[in-house]
């Protein structure tokens, strides 16, 4: 079953990542734009946008900015209420991102609009900041029709030789190839792992990146379709891209392969869309992920911060 885009589409940036993927989506699919953030910096004056204030806290959790993003739930809801299809962009590495995109996509759900998440999730270094993007991916692929979640971490145990910067440079090029294709492309409902590889190098060594980054997140059975798309595809051999089709079939068992030829650049690239059923890497993020849901207990609305201005004193 393949996620179907319908118009009229909005594009929602969260945190300073997403609002930059937003502003370039929106002119992509050429849609509206909102963004979203707890930071007045992240906000574009191309874009409607709508501030989570948290007040006199200067460096709220995320748990704060949450309770804060719930406030402005009916001006979110006002807003989305008008579309047929919602494109998130989040950067879970944020506090910004793993805070309000929980919010956003419940709010997607309770008006039924079609939803599809795009999520960057942190590097392994980023200790403090795993666990909170564990929890608010686990949010967004119950609420989203399709998600596509792109890993930094295994990105960067590909190419260790490359900086943060590179890496994010690399992951918003490979976020801005899928949003191209929506309108070609069948892309599978449910979890999607984005996969690529640095430039410079040629279409087989990029494969065998995109290719070892999705076994850091899925396990090879876990692979039940993959759409591979070719930068520069119109300047190499056909013989090349047979081939490539080929060895990613023979890889990923039971899985098709669909070559998507992404213009006409003049360096050559691979980034791989993977459709996965089962567990992946991000499930551990939670260590309590792993019990199934129908044992677990669990609030309908995920963890967040409150004010509720009780004038209570302290007895001695």
């Amino acid at each position: 079953m393949s996620f179907q885009v319908k118009e009229p589409i909005l594009v929602i940036g969260l945190g300073g990542a997403g609002s930059k993927l937003a502003s370039q989506a929106k002119d992509i699919v050429n849609s509206d734009c909102l963004i979203i953030s707890n930071d007045q910096k992240d906000l574009s004056v191309d874009c409607q946008s709508i501030t989570i204030s948290t007040e006199s806290v200067v460096n709220p959790s995320v748990q704060l900015i949450r309770g804060s993003a719930y406030k402005a739930a009916n001006e979110i809801r006002s807003i989305i209420s008008n579309y047929s299809t919602v494109i998130l962009m989040t950067n879970m590495a944020g506090k910004g991102g793993q805070a309000i995109s929980p919010v956003v996509s419940e709010i997607c759900r309770e008006v039924d609009v079609g939803l599809i998440s795009f999520a960057i999730m942190p590097f392994k270094y980023e200790k403090e900041r795993i666990f909170n993007s564990g929890i608010a991916l686990k949010r967004i692929r119950a609420d989203s029709d399709c998600t596509v979640v792109l890993d930094n971490d295994s990105l960067l145990e590909s190419n260790p030789d490359l900086s943060p910067k590179e890496c994010y440079n690399i992951s918003n090029s490979a976020i801005t190839h899928v949003v191209k294709s929506l309108s070609k492309s069948e892309i599978s409902a449910n979890t999607n792992i984005l996969t690529s590889s640095k430039n410079g190098q040629n279409v087989e060594e990029s494969l065998r990146d995109s290719l070892k980054m999705l076994y850091d997140n899925a396990p090879p059975n876990a692979v039940k379709r993959s759409i591979l798309y070719v930068s520069g595809g119109e300047n190499i051999p056909v013989g090349i891209l047979n081939s490539i089709s080929a060895i990613t079939s023979g890889i990923l068992s039971e899985s098709s392969t669909q070559i998507d030829l992404a213009g006409s650049s003049e360096e050559s690239n691979v980034v791989m869309l993977s459709s996965i059923q089962g567990m992946t890497k991000f499930d551990s993020y939670d260590p309590l992920g792993i019990i199934p849901q129908e044992n677990t207990l669990d609030w309908s609305n995920p963890d967040c911060s409150i004010d509720c201005k009780l004038d209570l004193y302290q007895l001695e």
